[in-house]
């Protein structure tokens, strides 16, 4: 296997408060500060969760009018699909039950005009009846455990080749659909113990536990293709690359097939790779990304722990259909990778890593900053995508974007003008200042932002005061220009201590006048 070299940069992070700006107000914002889906296509990028649009960087961001489940119900875009004019969007939202909040599936938006107009497709569900199914395989017939509900069934990803639309939803596994969102139908996988399914074989046994011994280990099995029992059977990630072949990510491994697109779903063959400890290998069976390399054709994935305690975090590339891998970024948790003229980019738990040469070396991109605002320290980077001459990167707190690779970057967040109203709340009346999030946890949000604008050049001074009207924390004393501003405060005092939760007091003032208002700390 080929040695990979690993250099980190590390910035050290301190407390912060300061004056950021100043920054964009466009009425037409993001709905979301977490963006966990990108994609792109020539200049254009569409993200989640709602289905914000935007062309060539422009300033604003275009929502549709008509995306009714989206734009004004519980549905919001767990994945996303583009072509020229084309966009394939998989719809889920929270339930809330008794063991709490749980995702589900919704159904699926497609728009064949960029996207101004929409078509809605249900989610594929068995009838409500208490008696499993079956299915047909090679000939041969097999029980199926009965999908009845859309819980535990979000579409996590989605792809799409000519009229055929592929969907994976944890528990539903892999869908298909050939007439473009019309009409569905279930693929089957191989079991987790399997290498390689092919409808030449009539003895395939997919293993439902019906009862365990004392350690765990299961006593009584029965024949029953079950997504709750079987790790490969649960769908998270797919991909249709440049030679049409398909690959299912699992949390049991990758699996490829040659005619998964046009097959029967009765004669569909699949070639199975798993975790098995080697140095050339999977690092991990849970696959959440599956990305091609445009100008080498690598198929890389990222590698999560499933189960097995061997298992680590990575990502990996093949160049052989699965027989072989390379490793590089062992124990880091990435969540999406994404490529630009050689570069790789890694979104993940811990940051984002940008490797100059195809993965060969990596480094580990500093805090990411624009000239008038930040990421915080503390993001998670969730998604990479892009376009003509750019990279997006969607983490918990904004996009970023650059054109020159990570050395300069430009910010978008969720905004709410001062003057009131933005796409999402046009009535909302005007304020001068707010802030946001309010209540704030310092410990979960890392920084509390303070919105607020400079009506002529002179200088502002920012100050935190507990209620006794006692100063905490003097944020900013210095000179700006006109424009929209944001100050950032970290909930610590003036002598570096985490202040106690209750309510505090910010006073905002620029030459003659006074703007305060209240900040809710709870930790």
């Amino acid at each position: 296997m080929k040695k990979l070299i690993v250099l980190f940069l590390f910035i050290p992070i301190t407390a912060q408060a300061q004056i950021v700006g100043p920054v964009s107000s466009p009425e037409n914002s993001i709905r979301q500060n977490g963006v966990s889906t990108i994609a792109t296509y020539g200049d254009t990028v569409w993200i989640s969760p709602a289905l914000n649009r935007n062309i060539g960087n422009a300033a604003e961001w275009y929502s549709p009018e008509n995306a009714d489940s989206v734009v004004g119900g519980i549905g919001r875009v767990f994945s996303l699909a583009l072509g020229r004019d084309t966009v394939v969007a998989g719809l889920g939202f929270s339930r809330e039950t008794e063991d709490g909040s749980v995702p589900a599936a919704y159904g699926y938006y497609t728009s064949t005009d960029g996207g101004i107009l929409w078509d809605y497709h249900s989610f594929l569900l068995d009838p409500q009846t208490e008696d499993d199914t079956t299915f047909l395989y090679g000939g041969e017939i097999y029980n199926r455990l009965r999908i009845t509900v859309p819980e535990q069934s979000p579409p996590y990803d989605i792809d799409y080749a000519g009229n055929v639309i592929l969907s994976v939803n944890w528990a539903s596994g892999l869908l298909r659909s050939s007439d473009f969102g019309e009409s569905w139908e279930r693929i089957v996988i191989p079991p987790y113990n399997v290498q390689n399914l092919t409808p030449d074989e009539d003895d395939y046994f997919w293993i439902t536990c019906l009862s365990r011994s004392s350690d765990g280990g299961c006593s009584e099995t029965e024949n029953k293709y079950n997504s709750i029992e079987d790790d490969n059977l649960k769908g998270f990630s797919i991909h249709i690359d440049s030679q049409n072949r398909v690959w299912f990510g699992s949390a049991g491994g990758i699996n490829v097939s040659h005619n998964a697109l046009t097959a029967p779903t009765d004669s569909i063959s699949w070639k199975h790779v798993s975790f098995d400890n080697a140095s050339d290998g999977l690092t991990g069976d849970w696959i959440i990304s599956i990305q091609e390399e445009p100008e080498t054709g690598r198929i890389w994935m990222t590698n999560w722990i499933a189960s097995d305690q061997n298992e680590s975090h990575s990502i990996v590339y093949t160049e052989d259909e699965g027989e072989t891998f390379t490793q590089m970024l062992v124990g880091e948790k990435i969540n999406d990778i994404g490529f630009k003229d050689g570069h790789v980019f890694a979104a993940g738990d811990n940051g984002l890593f940008i490797s100059p040469d195809g993965g060969a070396t990596w480094i580990k991109s500093p805090q990411i900053k624009s000239p008038n605002t930040f990421i915080k320290p503390s993001a998670a980077f969730q998604s990479v995508a892009t376009t003509t001459d750019r990279v997006w990167i969607g983490t918990d707190d904004g996009i970023a974007s650059t054109d020159d690779y990570g050395k300069m970057w430009e910010i978008t967040r969720v905004n709410f003008p001062l003057e009131g109203g933005n796409l999402y709340d046009p009535e909302a009346r005007n304020v001068e200042s707010y802030a946001y999030p309010n209540p704030f946890s310092p410990s979960v949000y890392e920084v509390v932002r303070i919105k607020f604008e400079v009506q002529q050049q002179g200088n502002v001074k920012v100050r935190i005061f507990d209620f006794g009207m006692n100063l905490v924390r003097e944020v900013e004393n210095d000179s700006f220009t006109p424009g929209t501003y944001e100050a950032v405060w970290d909930g610590y005092d003036n002598h570096g201590r985490k202040v106690a939760n209750a309510p505090y007091i910010y006073v905002i003032e620029s030459g003659d006048k006074k703007i305060s208002g209240k900040i809710l700390v709870v930790d």
